[in-house]
């Protein structure tokens, strides 16, 4: 059987600021146009002064406000849950515990960021949102925190998602969100992008460019972003707070592997940054791994240079592994995954050796996430189906026998099941 670990931790109180902790820091982002390190005035006709004041922060921790808690409480903290159906179905020499966030509201983890947005910018007296969405799963849980906070949501969303998930845009709308497939005629970015290519089936850059554009316009309207930047990844620890809190009052202690996809990193940067201090100060050498799509890999083949955040250079540069602005990934059902650049911190943790990363193929992932939905009864969200692959493979490896393997399940994927479909009929390709 399998069962949940230390279900008593409480929500945590303050978010965990990996910057100043990593060794030789993190470049900072760069004004496109003067190509000088970028000030928060710079930033300000695009995200409002509360959000700047975490991107830039130099403080450790950071209070979670109470109106972000209560909303939490519907849900955190989510389930620490040792997977041992899994590990028999897989042949695990390791022991595999995986952190459920499919339980939010939305579904995934993104929402753990879009209400701490959400919030911040009501504070901030902005009335309407912009945002982009891959899958999907960060425009619904945007939907949901701006239906909390009583702000308009205007999402746009990846076309060749758009047309594989129409769940997802149907979860959007219910919350109230307007929602527009990208590119689109509807500004002069997804104009340019449908006039060199019609049929243009869409990218996350280019989602962002549109919905940057349109932020741009009016000064109560702000744009918000589900990953890549410092506050989201802040956002996000509250997962690995949790998860080493869990395994350390069920006497498990700390682990051995800690993994997590990674398209812009927030989901990794979640479950493994509240563990960096574990790590560097030498309390267990603990391995952090990033796992990304094989079509879309900018970890292990991109270069770590400036690059902008969006396909037509609204945002400002910044440092990463990048496989360029204008890279344009295949239509991989892992939606949330399709992104040219990796999150700067993140991308500072494989500079410095403290990660390693690797990548999955489309017809390994939903093989694990079958083998894993048919063992613990959830259907992986095929973003999540890259940990779940790399927690299967590791837990095999003699090397590991006995070992820790901890994973984030960053969502479910109820709302994924064409893909899924597509993958029974034999119709999946690498």
């Amino acid at each position: 059987m399998s069962e949940c670990i230390a279900p008593g931790v409480q929500i945590p109180s303050r978010w965990y600021n990996a910057m100043p902790d990593i060794p030789g820091g993190v470049e900072p982002p760069l004004n496109p146009k003067t190509r000088q390190p970028a000030s928060p005035a710079d930033l300000l006709p695009i995200f409002p002064e509360p959000l700047l004041e975490q991107e830039m922060s130099p403080d450790s921790f950071i209070d979670i406000p109470d109106e972000v808690r209560s909303i939490l409480a519907q849900w955190r903290p989510t389930p620490l849950v040792r997977a041992k159906r899994f590990e028999e179905a897989v042949g695990a020499k390791a022991k595999i515990f995986f952190k459920n966030e499919s339980v939010s509201p939305a579904g995934s983890h993104k929402t753990n960021s879009a209400l701490a947005q959400a919030y911040f910018n009501k504070v901030a007296g902005v009335k309407r949102l912009t945002t982009e969405t891959g899958g999907g799963q960060w425009g619904s849980a945007m939907a949901f925190a701006s239906q909390a906070f009583g702000l308009e949501l205007l999402v746009y969303m990846v076309r060749c998602s758009y047309d594989q998930k129409p769940g997802r845009r149907t979860v959007m709308r219910s919350f109230g969100a307007e929602v527009i497939p990208s590119p689109s005629p509807t500004t002069d970015a997804g104009k340019g992008f449908l006039a060199k290519e019609p049929d243009c089936r869409g990218s996350l850059g280019m989602a962002i460019s549109e919905a940057i554009e349109v932020a741009l316009r009016d000064e109560k309207t702000k744009y918000t972003l589900g990953s890549v930047l410092n506050h989201v990844l802040l956002h996000q620890t509250v997962i690995g707070i949790e998860a080493r809190e869990q395994l350390i009052a069920s006497g498990v202690g700390l682990p051995d592997m800690v993994i997590g996809c990674c398209g812009g990193g927030s989901n990794f940067a979640g479950i493994a940054f509240p563990f960096l201090r574990d790590k560097l100060e030498g309390k267990k050498a603990i391995r952090f791994v990033g796992v990304e799509p094989a079509l879309c890999p900018s970890l292990t083949q991109g270069k770590y240079e400036y690059d902008y955040g969006d396909t037509s250079g609204f945002t400002p540069l910044v440092k990463m592994y990048s496989l360029g602005k204008d890279f344009l990934p295949p239509d991989l059902h892992s939606g949330g995954l399709r992104y040219h650049g990796m999150a700067p911190q993140v991308s500072a943790l494989l500079r410095e050796g403290l990660m390693t990363a690797e990548t999955q193929t489309q017809k390994n992932c939903f093989g694990a996430g079958l083998a894993f939905a048919r063992a613990q009864g959830i259907l992986p969200a095929p973003e999540s189906c890259h940990a779940v692959a790399s927690a299967a493979d590791h837990a095999r490896k003699p090397e590991n026998a006995g070992k820790t393997i901890l994973f984030n399940l960053s969502g479910h994927g109820m709302l994924d099941l064409f893909a899924y479909e597509k993958f029974l009929a034999g119709e999946i390709t690498d």
